[in-house]
């Protein structure tokens, strides 16, 4: 390098310093008299055309006076140069060197933001006017325009969960922006004002370097970089970039029609850095400053994930002076609804919420609030999992049809679906929910057993078809319930907390247990099936006690009848340490019923079941049904199993769940009115009771409407709808948790004052 400078700039005595660089060699130059930035590439056309293309920006912005980097000519008046440096051709550039501090060193006023959006703003209103040829042509990687073509970098990113959150904002990103790109303004932007470019003096930008990233793109690219950037480093949300885009908008105005446009476009960003830095560390992973700022990054996407779309652009158009958009009359909507929808089809909170959307473990409702969901179990693997959606979406514009027809992935999703289970349990059958399973499972344990009669626990709850109410003592014991059968029996729910056996603890699985051998007794030899739930939820998240149904199974197959384990909420890896909630009390049943969480809210259900059960149900008349086992379904089922295993879920539902439940047992050891905490992984239950271990109703009221005012969702079962519930999406992690017991531990210090 010295060489070439001392032939080609005339310049024999100085000092040299290489400097950081993601694409290319930068260089520190000291000489006596001055100090200048060296810039070296790769020779080709491409580098060559866009080394001139800058350099006629520079000159450009030079011309009107801007706080930009000057290029310095050669001596033989050229700005760029092809040269031979230890035997490779590349291109030279020569630079003034700017005095301030990186952005990225300092922590300034929040004033400065203000004034490097008028900044920005001002550089564009100058580069709106130069004309570049060759810019319109460029298309590089990190132009916002052209965010696809970071697509192939996705794969790049090791960790399956952070692979499919960007997959989800590629998503978004391009549903949102790709009806609209038409109506953007386009300009030479200089387009990566980040903190390494941005120098400060004295609360102000005397400096902004690197026009590496010059493009001819979105006028809107340039402030929703120096946006996202001016906060993916802070713990202030956006509050930082509000202030970039006031001070922009102060001197170039922002458009109403690009203000939707903000918010994807800052994702955008931070979606193209995490993929670039991926892909650098796959094939340089010695270049750490290609992927420095990486952390930053996912921190940002996650604060933009929970952030509402519409909230955010409510927060833009305040700041620029625009109309908020008008939030819908929760009123009106209801009314609506009640004049179509029956009225018990009932909703949940006393404040009804209006939802408009949801990723993973978020809801968001239409006015822009963001909801923690810690209470949905249907969106297993999280709401609108990019790799559910795309599996359906692929199968549907492929082939949807019946299991009258051949077609792989319904063999696929069965083979994959079995593994899951005992050997013994190798025959499936689909349907299209939780509740067909229940009805269908029923009818098979009679074919098979040749007899009706059929055993339940109280407050157990197997589905909304008749049958399915028939054997759900939830709903027929209700005061408007049917009333229990004649072939229905029931026995008393093995609450270890509450029960009439509570003084043995989880012990008292052997005295339940002897009960129910009683009650078989007397049934005599018509007993078809057995049903249980291996934690009852309805009931209010009990977990069956320790032995109970060791004991209790042997019993019912020696009365000819068959056990029947409901999974519909428990199965899934949800419980952390099992698989399915059987596992966990040492069980292998005939029948298992699940549903619920297998489509991730795509409605599948299917019951799986013995060899010999399957060849008796077979005798009988054909089964059919039109949904069940659909290729779409099956699609979606396999994709949620392969989530489940890629991003080590049930893994997660453990170790969250563990750490959920300790940190809810410190609050029970605080609070007098949390009587029990249980339940398993991310399946857990709450009671709340008031004197004399009474349950309290009226309170666990009080708190689910309160978390839910705090935009977190929780929910009440039990007996005596006393019982908090939380069953979360497993991408729940312990930040989350942490919300959700802060909440609550809030809300019952400030209720302790009163």
């Amino acid at each position: 390098m010295k060489k070439e400078l001392k032939t080609h700039a005339g310049i024999d005595s100085f000092k040299i310093k290489k400097l950081n660089g993601y694409e290319n060699e930068n260089y520190l130059v000291k000489t006596a008299k001055t100090t200048l930035i060296a810039k070296t590439y790769s020779y080709s056309r491409k580098n060559m055309q866009e080394s001139l293309s800058e350099t006629e920006t520079l000159l450009f912005l030079q011309k009107n006076k801007h706080k930009t980097p000057r290029p310095i000519c050669f001596l033989d008046g050229s700005y760029v140069k092809k040269v031979q440096i230890e035997g490779e051709e590349k291109v030279l550039r020569l630079l003034s060197y700017l005095e301030g501090d990186f952005l990225g060193d300092i922590t300034p006023k929040k004033t400065f933001y203000i004034d490097l959006g008028v900044f920005l703003a001002n550089i564009n209103k100058s580069l709106i006017n130069i004309e570049n040829t060759s810019l319109l042509l460029k298309e590089h990687e990190w132009d916002l325009q052209y965010l696809n073509l970071n697509k192939k970098y996705i794969s790049d990113i090791q960790n399956p969960h952070k692979r499919n959150l960007v997959t989800y904002f590629f998503y978004k990103i391009n549903e949102n922006l790709s009806p609209v790109k038409e109506t953007l303004r386009k300009s030479v932007i200089h387009g990566d004002a980040n903190e390494w470019n941005v120098l400060v003096a004295e609360d102000k930008v005397c400096g902004l370097i690197d026009f590496g990233d010059l493009s001819y793109s979105y006028l809107l690219n340039e402030v929703s970089t120096a946006m996202v950037y001016s906060c993916y480093d802070k713990d202030n949300g956006i509050q930082n970039a509000l202030l970039v885009l006031k001070g922009y908008h102060s001197v170039f105005p922002i458009l109403e029609n690009e203000i939707p446009c903000l918010y994807y476009l800052m994702a955008a960003k931070m979606c193209i850095s995490v993929c670039k830095a991926a892909n650098s560390r796959k094939i340089d992973p010695a270049n750490s400053y290609a992927f420095s700022s990486e952390i930053n990054a996912w921190n940002m996407l996650d604060t933009l994930l929970c952030l509402s779309p519409l909230k955010a652009e409510n927060q833009f158009r305040k700041e620029l002076g625009h109309p908020q958009i008008p939030p819908p009359l929760l009123g009106s909507i209801v009314k609506k609804r009640e004049r179509f929808i029956g009225l018990n089809l009932s909703l949940s909170y006393n404040n009804p919420i209006y939802m408009a959307s949801a990723a993973f473990q978020y809801m968001f409702d239409v006015y822009g609030n963001t909801f923690l969901d810690a209470y949905n179990n249907i969106p297993h693997v999280g709401h609108c999992h990019p790799e559910v959606v795309n599996a359906g979406v692929k199968q549907m514009n492929t082939l949807n049809t019946n299991t009258r027809y051949l077609y792989d992935n319904l063999t696929e999703y069965a083979d994959k679906l079995l593994s899951k289970f005992p050997d013994s349990l190798s025959k499936v059958y689909f349907v299209n929910s939780g509740s067909a399973a229940s009805d269908l499972a029923i009818r098979m344990a009679r074919a098979h057993t040749k007899k009706d009669n059929l055993l339940v626990i109280e407050n157990g709850y197997h589905g909304n078809t008749q049958l399915g109410i028939d054997i759900s003592d939830y709903k027929f014991n209700n005061k408007k319930g049917q009333g229990q059968k004649e072939d229905i029996f029931k026995v008393d729910m093995p609450d270890s907390y509450r029960g009439k056996y509570s003084e043995y603890g989880s012990d008292s699985g052997k005295k339940y247990a002897k009960d129910v051998i009683s009650k078989i007794d007397k049934i005599k030899y018509s007993l078809a099936a057995f049903i249980a739930e291996p934690i009852i939820g309805c009931g209010g998240q009990v977990v069956l006690p320790k032995e109970y149904l060791k004991i209790i199974y042997p019993e019912i197959r020696c009365q000819g009848g068959v056990c029947i384990s409901d999974e519909v909420q428990t199965g899934f890896g949800r419980l952390g340490n099992w698989f399915w909630g059987f596992e966990m009390h040492e069980v292998c049943p005939d029948i298992v019923i699940i549903g619920k969480p297998m489509g991730n809210g795509h409605p599948i259900g299917a019951v799986v079941c013995t060899e010999e059960i399957s060849a008796s149900f077979s005798k009988g008349v054909e089964f059919f049904s039109s949904f069940g086992g659909n290729p779409v379904s099956c699609a979606i089922g396999l994709a949620v199993l392969e989530v489940i295993e890629k991003e080590n879920l049930q893994q997660n539902a453990k170790m969250v769940g563990d750490y959920y439940k300790e940190r809810l047992n410190h609050l029970k050891n605080k609070f007098e009115c949390i009587g029990d905490v249980r339940g398993e992984g991310l399946f857990l239950g709450i009671e709340i009771i008031g004197k004399e271990k009474s349950p309290d109703t009226v309170l666990a009221q009080e708190i689910k409407n309160a978390l839910r005012d705090k935009n977190i969702l929780i929910s009440t079962d039990g007996p005596f709808d006393n019982v908090i519930k939380t069953k979360p999406p497993l991408v729940f992690n312990k930040e989350n948790v942490d919300l959700v017991v802060l909440a609550l531990e809030y809300f019952l210090s400030q209720r302790m004052t009163k």
